[in-house]
């Protein structure tokens, strides 16, 4: 994200201005923020994460989207492009124009070095208050990594990284298993 804000908008007024653009931004506190452009690896890492929990989607009631699904908070007035967006179930929208989803059940972020502590931070405390958001997965581009974030019972978090290309992530919420590795393939880590 871009850390270059523009004036104060409403959310009427940056839905006018984003459902006409050519390029993307995320809407928080009254200002759009352009979102940058990915590098190589952060494709790779969202398409094949999109790839394999897409195939494992199919015949069930859930659904994978990538980033170019907005996401409204509306406990915060807030609108976002996760990397990728899981619905189970109808989806739950905005409005009329069906651009803009208000609830998830999973979400995947790819870090970058400038949304790292974002990501892990305030965007989750947003996507936090999504009414149906059981679980965050958190995948890093340096390096094999995963952070998953899960929803319990009692509505804490429990939290666990893998790092071996052997780790299975087991995703509950919408009945799928990654091989981090697998997320990881034509993915070039750059050399110290």
């Amino acid at each position: 994200m871009s850390t270059q804000p523009v004036a104060f908008l409403t959310q009427e007024q940056y839905l006018e201005i984003e459902r006409a653009a050519r390029f993307r931004s995320e809407y928080i506190n009254g200002q759009m923020f352009a979102m940058s452009g990915g590098t190589r690896s952060h494709a790779w890492i969202i398409s094949n994460a999109l790839i394999s929990i897409g195939v494992q989607l199919r015949g069930t009631s859930c659904g994978a989207v990538p980033s170019d699904m907005r996401l409204h908070c509306k406990q915060f007035g807030i609108y976002m492009y996760p990397d990728i967006v899981v619905t189970c179930g109808p989806d739950q929208l905005l409005d009329g124009h069906k651009d803009t989803l208000v609830d998830a059940t999973l979400i995947v972020e790819v870090l970058s070095p400038s949304t790292t502590n974002y990501d892990r931070g305030e965007r989750f405390r947003f996507y936090r208050f999504l009414p149906s958001f059981t679980e965050y997965l958190l995948l890093a581009q340096d390096s094999i990594r995963a952070e998953h974030h899960v929803r319990q019972p009692d509505g804490a978090w429990l939290f666990h990284e893998f790092s071996s290309p052997g780790d299975e992530l087991v995703l509950n919420s919408i009945g799928c298993r990654l091989n981090l590795g697998s997320l990881y393939e034509r993915v070039e880590f750059e050399t110290a």
